[in-house]
């Protein structure tokens, strides 16, 4: 197992939510789950993985950092529970996180 953190500062003008915590995701072969929560963090937006698939930091750093450009969250911590997800299920699972936080329809 390895754990991974990543913060991410966007300040004032970040998204934040609202919502209660939401969970997504069910850990098993290939896939993973991801909490989601509002916290204070001083408008930034921490992420940490514990991941079953060691070794991969770099591939975890460019799927963080483009999900972090695409919703510019703000005082928002997530924690993943990955069993070996590939970039494109972590993605959609961490987008269906906010949309689930938002709301909106998954």
């Amino acid at each position: 197992m390895e754990t991974l953190n990543y913060r991410f500062e966007q300040g004032k003008d970040g998204l934040r939510l609202k919502a209660a915590p939401q969970m997504v995701g069910v850990v098993g072969s290939g896939n993973l789950e991801v909490l989601i929560e509002a916290a204070d963090l001083a408008g930034a937006c921490a992420i940490e993985i514990t991941t079953a698939a060691v070794g991969f930091g770099p591939i975890w750093e460019a799927v963080m950092r483009d999900f972090h450009q695409r919703w510019l969250l703000a005082d928002t911590r997530i924690s993943i529970n990955d069993m070996g997800a590939t970039p494109a299920v972590v993605s959609l699972r961490m987008d269906q996180a906010v949309q689930t936080m938002l709301g909106e329809p998954r």
